[in-house]
């Protein structure tokens, strides 16, 4: 499974995050050229290594055309907001849909600039679509979402985990004045997405509303590097100089997909008829469930009893638990995730000399299993009045 693992130790912002996967993908060509779909100007790009604290990255600068000695400095904000074109959210969104970049890059870089206008809107208190704020509606910002967005979904990982983020403590100067760390957009994007942060002993900002929406928008877990086998990691360099290394790190590679889909629910029962257990076995096998059975048990007082045990994907845990307890008489369920290992398989419909015949056909390490339907053999079996165990014999059944 190919993972990014975005290591937020010294923060996020939208031109660091675009450094780092610019390095991993390795073609800057590719993202000036796809960028230039969004159909816009008055900036250019200048894409340079920097060095911090001995660390080389890079470090992408959009320079506003109109203000030529404007460097955007993403990990700070600004009080040139006058020289932005204030844009809402719905502008926002058109100058994506009317460009000819992916809709997938499309679709990501919506969602993360809509979890910045939420932020906005609820910080100055004012309904979304009326919320105008420089630093989303600007050049400079839009080219760090989409960008990010369109690098994504040139490396199209299969999954994207990052480290708890940091930020730093203290206070900055911004557009509407002295703002404590994290800045109130900051705090608001974390506080409605389910990023784990922190506050670190630098006295500065270190995460950008830009930088803690794309965070929150593309990672779906914060715990530390799982064991994994690394194929790039790419700096992304950001315009200050700390004590620590302004630079955020990003790490793509392959783990071992472990299979933490499987759950196993069981439950104890000594008061439940045969004829309900019955019915809830079908009533589970129809909702989704991979496998029920029952296990004979005895319990307290030497009460004959069955466990119920049932397998099934972690997206129907619930349901099924739910099932069991309308059904059934127990009042509690025990479950645990396990790892399974599967064999791939295929259903196939063979020609037999007693007629069709439904099968599994499974192949490992380069061996052919057939395995037929027994309903299928049922059928065959009756109709033509053969022993069910005759039908097993049958040539077709022995594999290729």
């Amino acid at each position: 499974m190919k993972v990014l693992y975005f290591d937020c130790s010294s923060g996020i912002s939208g031109n660091m995050a675009l450094g780092a996967l610019l390095e991993i993908v390795g073609d800057e060509t590719y993202f000036l050229e796809e960028i230039k779909k969004l159909n816009i100007d008055g900036y250019k790009i200048e894409i340079s290594k920097k060095v911090k604290n001995g660390i080389t990255g890079t470090y992408v600068d959009v320079i506003l055309n109109r203000q030529e000695e404007h460097h955007h400095e993403e990990g700070q904000h600004h009080e040139h907001h006058h020289h932005h074109e204030h844009r809402n959210l719905k502008d926002v969104y058109a100058v994506i849909d009317h460009s000819s970049i992916q809709e997938k890059s499309k679709e990501l870089a919506k969602k993360i600039f809509l979890r910045v206008a939420k932020a906005e809107a609820k910080v100055h208190n004012k309904p979304l679509e009326e919320v105008h704020f420089h630093e989303v509606g600007a050049i400079d910002s839009i080219i760090d979402v989409v960008g990010t967005a369109i690098l994504i979904q040139k490396i199209n990982p299969d999954k994207i985990i990052s480290s708890i983020v940091n930020d730093g403590y203290g206070f900055i100067e911004c557009a509407h004045g002295t703002m404590s760390v994290p800045v109130p957009a900051t705090s608001e994007i974390f506080a409605n997405s389910h990023v784990k942060f922190r506050q670190i002993d630098v006295d500065t900002e270190l995460v950008t509303p830009t930088g803690a929406a794309i965070i929150a928008e593309l990672a779906t877990d914060f715990t530390t590097l799982p064991a994994m086998t690394t194929e790039k990691i790419g700096w992304g360099t950001g315009s200050k100089d700390l004590k620590i290394p302004n630079v955020l790190k990003v790490y793509y590679g392959d783990i071992q997909e472990q299979n933490e889909n499987f759950v196993v629910m069981e439950t104890n029962m000594d008061d439940c008829s045969g004829e309900i257990l019955g019915y809830t076995q079908e009533k589970l096998f129809e909702n989704g469930a991979l496998d029920v059975f029952y296990t004979p048990i005895f319990m307290k007082k030497n009460r004959p009893a069955y466990r119920l045990t049932v397998a099934c994907k972690k997206e129907d845990m619930f349901h099924l638990q739910n099932i069991m307890f309308r059904e059934t008489t127990t009042i509690g369920i025990r479950y645990r995730f396990e790892a399974r290992t599967e064999l791939g398989r295929e259903l196939v419909e063979m020609d037999t000399k007693y007629g069709k015949l439904k099968a599994k056909k499974v192949i490992n390490n380069g061996e052919t299993y057939i395995y037929p339907e027994y309903e299928s053999m049922k059928e065959l079996a009756k109709k033509h009045n053969i022993p069910l165990k005759e039908l097993y014999k049958l040539e077709e059944l022995k594999g290729e």
